[in-house]
């Protein structure tokens, strides 16, 4: 039986694994013995404990690793109504492709950026960071997920991008805490400024998409206001919570949720290569643009990750500069986080509307409560963790230090989440079945609608309220 929402899981999760991180700032590290992956020319030196204090053999660190997350996981998936056994033997599959991906895309050719190529006695490297783990946990993904969909069925129990990302999310507020901490004025910046972003573009964005639906592909009210929130604001979770709010068929949501996986999918591919080749001058402006073009958080977040990866890659290599780690995924964080806390109150804002003017029942009315409900509740555990190490850094400058190695073994595990999340993103996406369902006409309008407009006028915004902002240069 389901006892608890995939939200509140996630909360949980990344604040047990916080806590015991934290663990270190008072003697006792407790997870300092789970496997980092470096980039790597001999596979033998490419694990090893994130903890210099501990002392383990490289496979011993990686099993523990395993272990620890998968009983982690498996306690989760069975509070969430899923069969323990079932989730173990998926998410045992659903680990170790992921891991591979990941490993594979730490090789020294595909990874080293420009500054470390002579070190590894290569010649050459693509340059695109370990994140090119990532990519290649997509491609995989959507490998089986389009001609293995009977191995991909079998796994279905633990492919859980929204679950991994979210665990993922909460645990990086930590780590952007402590770097906030370190140059608090640029870190309030890049939040006030996200804030206007996203507020400018839900103005625009939600009104443009729902007039093209209703006016130029004759959908209905009940097609075109979860579409145009799926496009616009947050994927699959607007989509789904205005679906609700409007009292929509439930076919509704789980076709413009679909639509919303392949396309975010598309746009993880491409958006992060043009960032990289056209804004790597202004890496926050590319961080921010993740956060408003791309939907939902996984691919978001994911694609904000990626895009920081091979701008710091590329600024090394063609200018020499080293931007500090984390600053432009925390742009991309930012804009999608503020867009996560206002789905509560915009479905809200639409259930008022729909129950008062569009379609209204004797006697119902809607409650104020709705906006804790559709609230998500992720968000809670990024700013809890966030604003703890903000808080406890900027009152005690000299725990910097220890806050950084701490966060260094959380940061490793939202890394495996991301590449979970990737993985996952590409097995739930089956391109065949969507067609079947006879989903083009929507993907017409979201085409249009992404492509000719929301992803070009997310960059204007971004630039408007970004440009001239640069990270901290990290230190040699």
């Amino acid at each position: 039986m389901k006892t608890h929402s995939e939200d509140w899981l996630a909360v949980w999760l990344g604040l047990l694994i916080f806590v015991l991180a934290l663990a270190a700032l008072m003697g006792a590290d407790l997870l300092g013995w789970s496997a980092q992956l470096k980039v790597w020319i001999d596979p033998a030196k490419a694990i090893a404990p994130v903890s210099k204090s501990v002392s383990l053999p490289p496979l011993l660190s990686l099993a523990l690793t395993f272990v620890f997350l998968l009983v982690l996981l498996t306690a989760a998936a069975v509070l969430l109504g899923a069969d323990a056994r079932r989730f173990a033997a998926g998410f045992t599959v659903v680990f170790w492709l992921s891991y591979a991906c990941w490993f594979a895309g730490h090789y020294a050719w595909i990874a080293a950026t420009a500054d470390k190529v002579e070190s590894f006695g290569i010649p050459w490297s693509l340059n695109l960071t370990g994140e090119a783990g990532y990519i290649l946990a997509l491609i995989v993904g959507l490998i089986i997920g389009n001609f293995f969909t009977g191995a991909a069925d079998r796994l279905s129990t633990a492919v859980r991008p929204e679950l991994y990302i979210k665990t993922a999310i909460v645990i990086m507020g930590a780590a952007l805490g402590v770097k906030s901490a370190e140059t608090l004025g640029l870190a309030a910046n890049v939040m006030f400024r996200g804030l206007c972003a996203v507020i400018e573009a839900y103005l625009i964005y939600w009104a443009v998409v729902y007039f093209l639906a209703r006016r130029y592909f004759g959908f209905s009210r009940e097609w075109a206001a979860p579409l145009a929130s799926g496009i616009s604001i947050c994927g699959v979770s607007a989509a789904i919570a205005t679906g609700a709010a409007i009292r929509a068929r439930p076919v509704v949501a789980i076709m413009v949720s679909s639509l919303v996986v392949i396309f975010a999918v598309v746009e993880l591919v491409l958006l992060p290569f043009l960032a990289q080749l056209f804004l790597h001058h202004e890496p926050m402006v590319a961080g921010a643009w993740m956060g408003l073009a791309v939907k939902t958080d996984g691919a978001a977040i994911a694609s904000g990750a990626v895009t920081e990866a091979l701008i710091r890659a590329r600024a090394i290599a063609v200018d020499g500069v080293h931007y500090e780690e984390g600053w432009i995924v925390m742009a991309t964080t930012t804009t999608k986080i503020f867009i996560d806390i206002f789905i509560g109150i915009w479905t809200f804002i639409l259930a008022i509307i729909w129950t008062t003017s569009i379609d209204p029942r004797p006697g119902e009315k809607v409650r104020v409560a709705e906006i804790w409900d559709r609230f998500p509740k992720f968000v809670i555990g990024y700013l809890l963790t966030f604003l703890f190490m903000l808080w406890l850094c900027v009152a005690n400058k000299d725990i910097i230090g220890a806050a950084k190695a701490a966060t260094d073994e959380t940061n490793l595990y939202r890394q495996l989440f991301f590449v979970m999340t990737f993985l996952s993103i590409g097995m739930v996406t089956n391109f065949a079945r969507l067609k079947e369902e006879g989903i083009g006409r929507l993907a017409a309008v979201y085409a249009v609608s992404l492509f000719g407009f929301i992803i070009w006028f997310g960059l204007v915004i971004s630039w408007i309220f970004f440009a001239g902002i640069k990270p901290p240069l990290a230190e040699p």
